[in-house]
């Protein structure tokens, strides 16, 4: 507004008030400007009321005759680039239409900016979702998930196909991986629950037996109360082993249980059909017991009933057994009267236990006092025993019903059906795991046979169609899912066809096209689900578009396999080849052969390799067989070589020259042995060390003798005679240098200290020798010779009368100096 106003103001402000106008007559011409300007106004104005195109908007925008219309014209643009050329224009000279344009830019970019975020924001899901999908990690694998298809549901709308395809294809792999999770909880679940019912039945076995083994054997039981036992028993160890691995001890167990139950089953069954004649038998009347063919009868009749020995024996087989002529089984012995009596007091306070656990429907607690009231039963004789079998079996029988009364009631079972639906309604599950989980509910409860009470009837199914809420967004996106493997189905047919119509087989690469029929029947595969119908047609194109490509790839597989049964017969060629080292590098090139050559069956290949590698393995056993052999004489060698090394080490500084000399022939005579490195190297060491010891022997040696020569020459004792020879020759080279000065330069040689009163004397020979390029830089080994030189000069040259022992000792240190470093 006060740019408004300043602008309406701007000529009165800069210029005094100009005299009042001279009212002048409107000529044509001015007329006609107006009425132009008014018509160029309008038809402005009807051009932003029809649908301009953006070119006529940047137009008007720049160049309207008024500025609602450069403002409407701008508000009306959308083109970025239009929008930019707009405002370049207006700056600084239209405010109106610069601040429309700038807005609109900035809203542009806003809406930029936010589809950028959204874009990286659905890369981001499908990122995670891919990740999640192949990662290992499955803690909160399933709140991870449904975290992600909530966020999902938000962008959905947004994503291109195929980030919706790559999405849900991930989306559609952890699903199955939560099912495989699921799955393998629920077999779990189902193992533990066999486990339960086989040692159940294990101990039910057990538990009849021993009760029958305990009871009046005159007491018969029921023969079908038995067969029902077994033949429930055979069904439920048949059930519990189902799919499943069951221990060999436990399967054992249950075999010797069930066997020795149908034993005496079969048995008490015999008993029955044979005894009227057992009666027959046993009457006076009919004949003598001890007729001998009454004997031969009772025989017959007790091998065919067969009583199991583990039993306790009716007595009408006891009077049998004694009309056959057979002893009675001795009885085992049972604890003394007193024990007895305890034993049966505590059976007693027992079943009154299990009376009251019973009464309290304690199921749990009642099988455990029954077993031990059982395994009481076993510790008491039969006279004990026999008052308390009618109340244990009584007992036993109310516990069977309380099992049967908690195991197969139908309206606590539908109660804990709709119980088990209720939850599965709050829990948030997979939607294939939930969906799975509320059939097995649904055909547990149409087991029981349904149920006449409509209000409970009512609860299950609105519990089932609650919990199966959930589920129906998931296969519903499943559906979209399926549709888009479908299309990439169709895509995969399409570049297949497009690939074959254009393979040049004579020049193809084989592996490429290998790789293709092989990434194409991955893809095809990952393609999954789809709806199978629609899938029908896609899936015969696919078929025989494989069938085309595979046709040329067999062939060259086939030609590729007859080169590598080649490579083969000469690889079997040169088993027994000579030379070893020929045949070997041979081997090798054929391996190099075989790498160069193309595609194979697998199969077929697999055979090849196995074939080839086995006549390789072959070849390079006879070198590994020859080193082996060279191993075993460098062991026999290391072997001889040991006592010898062994007499080396012991061998000291102070051995004599005699004992080195004949321990360093021994160590030599090994140089042709074919020692290990290990040994070899030891060899040696033992023969530096030994040679290093000799040398010094014989350097101490050389010191003495020169010291003797010295000091014998000093006191005129010196045989010439005993003297190297060329050591007059070497003590001329030396010129003829007086006892002190020779003297000193041995200690400069030596490096020694000369006496206090010969240090002048010793710079002048220093300065001397520098100035004639004789510095002290020479080697040990030249020091030596220039020593010997100068040891030769005493002992040959310089007179006697001049010389003195202190002179000779001096010269005997320095001698002592330059010789004792090469030791």
């Amino acid at each position: 507004m006060a740019a408004f106003i300043q602008k309406l103001f701007r000529n009165r402000k800069a210029n005094p008030a100009p005299p009042a106008p001279v009212r002048r007559e409107q000529t044509p011409e001015n007329l006609e400007k107006v009425n132009r300007q008014d018509d160029k106004r309008e038809q402005q104005a009807g051009l932003l009321k029809s649908a301009p195109t953006d070119g006529q908007l940047e137009e008007l925008a720049t160049s309207g005759m008024t500025a609602g219309i450069r403002i409407e014209a701008a508000e009306a643009l959308a083109d970025k680039a239009a929008l930019q050329r707009v405002q370049k224009l207006a700056k600084g000279k239209d405010k109106g239409v610069y601040q429309t344009v700038r807005q609109k830019l900035q809203h542009i970019r806003d809406e930029e900016e936010q589809q950028r975020k959204l874009a990286e924001a659905i890369q981001t899901l499908v990122r995670n979702a891919t990740e999640q999908a192949r990662s290992d990690d499955t803690k909160l694998f399933e709140a991870r998930l449904e975290a992600l298809l909530q966020k999902w549901a938000e962008v959905e709308s947004r994503a291109s196909q195929q980030q919706t395809t790559d999405f849900l294809q991930a989306v559609h792999q952890c699903r199955d991986r939560l099912r495989e999770m699921q799955a393998e909880k629920e077999q779990h679940r189902h193992q533990q629950e066999q486990r339960n019912q086989r040692a159940e039945t294990l101990s039910l076995l057990e538990n009849t037996l021993d009760e029958l083994k305990r009871q009046d054997p005159d007491l018969e039981p029921s023969l079908a109360s038995l067969d029902a036992l077994q033949k429930t028993q055979e069904n439920r160890w048949l059930e519990a082993t189902r799919d499943t691995q069951v221990d060999k001890q436990e399967q054992k167990a249950y075999e010797n249980l069930m066997q020795t139950l149908r034993a005496y089953i079969a048995a008490v069954r015999r008993l029955g059909q044979h005894r009227e004649e057992i009666t027959s038998l046993q009457n006076p009347a009919e004949g003598d017991p001890e007729d001998e063919t009454g004997a031969n009868k009772a025989k017959d009749i007790l091998d065919n009933i067969e009583w199991p020995k583990d039993f306790q024996r009716p007595s009408l087989l006891d009077s049998l057994h004694r009309t056959a002529g057979k002893p009675r089984p001795a009885k085992t012995g049972k604890p003394d009267a007193e024990e007895q009596a305890h034993l049966t007091d505590s059976l007693r306070q027992t079943l009154d236990k299990l009376e009251a656990t019973l009464e309290a429907k304690q199921l749990k607690e009642s099988r455990q006092l029954f077993k031990t009231a059982q395994n009481q039963l076993k510790n008491l004789d039969h006279h004990h025993s026999k008052s308390l079998q009618p109340r244990i079996h009584l007992l036993g029988g109310q516990l069977r019903e309380l099992t049967d009364w908690q195991g197969f009631a139908t309206r606590p079972k539908q109660i804990s059906l709709c119980e088990q639906m209720e939850y599965l309604a709050d829990q948030p599950m997979e939607p294939e795991a939930k969906a799975e989980r509320i059939k097995e509910l649904q055909n547990e409860w149409r087991d029981l046979g349904g149920s006449s009470d409509r209000d409970l009837w009512s609860r299950f199914k609105q519990a089932s169609d609650l919990a199966y809420e959930p589920c129906k967004a998931y296969f519903s996106a499943k559906s979209g899912l399926k549709k888009a493997n479908l299309e990439t189905r169709k895509t995969i047919c399409e570049q297949l066809r497009t690939f074959l119509e254009n393979a040049d087989w004579q020049t193809i690469e084989w592996k490429a096209a290998e790789r293709i029929h092989q990434t194409a029947r991955e893809e095809w595969k990952a393609a999954w689900p789809v709806e199978f119908r629609d899938n029908r047609s896609v899936q015969k194109q696919f078929d025989e578009l494989l069938k085309q490509l595979e046709e040329p790839l067999n062939e060259e597989r086939k030609k590729n396999e007859a080169l590598k049964q080649g490579v083969v017969e000469r690889a079997e060629a040169l088993i027994d080849h000579e030379p070893l080292g020929e045949a070997m590098n041979q081997a090798k090139s054929l391996q190099s052969e075989w790498t160069n050559i193309g595609i194979t069956r697998h199969r077929e290949d697999r055979k090849l390799w196995q074939a080839f590698r086995k006549a390789c393995d072959q070849i390079f056993a006879r070198r590994d067989a020859h080193k082996n052999e060279q191993e075993q004489r460098s062991r026999e060698a290391d072997e001889k070589a040991q006592p010898v090394l062994s007499a080396s080490k012991s061998v000291g500084a102070d051995a004599s020259k005699d004992t080195l000399q004949a321990t360093l022939t021994e160590l030599n005579s090994l140089k042709s042995e074919p020692l290990s490195a290990g040994a070899r190297e030891q060899v040696s060491n033992e023969r530096s060390r030994l040679s290093a010891l000799a040398s010094n022997r014989q350097l101490q040696e050389q010191i003495e003798t020169w010291k003797h020569w010295i000091a014998a020459r000093s006191t005129s004792t010196l045989d010439s005679n005993a003297l190297p020879g060329h050591w007059a020759e070497l003590a001329a080279s030396v010129g003829q240098p007086d006892p002190v000065e020779l003297v000193i330069r041995a200690e400069i040689l030596a490096e020694v200290p000369s006496p206090e009163e010969d240090q002048g004397r010793r710079m002048e020979i220093q300065v001397q020798r520098l100035a004639e390029g004789m510095g002290n830089s020479a080697s040990d080994n030249d020091k030596s010779e220039q020593l010997e030189m100068l040891i030769a000069n005493w002992c040959v040259v310089q007179p006697v009368d001049v010389l003195s022992e202190p002179l000779a000792q001096r010269l005997g240190r320095a001698m002592e100096a330059v010789l004792g470093r090469r030791s």
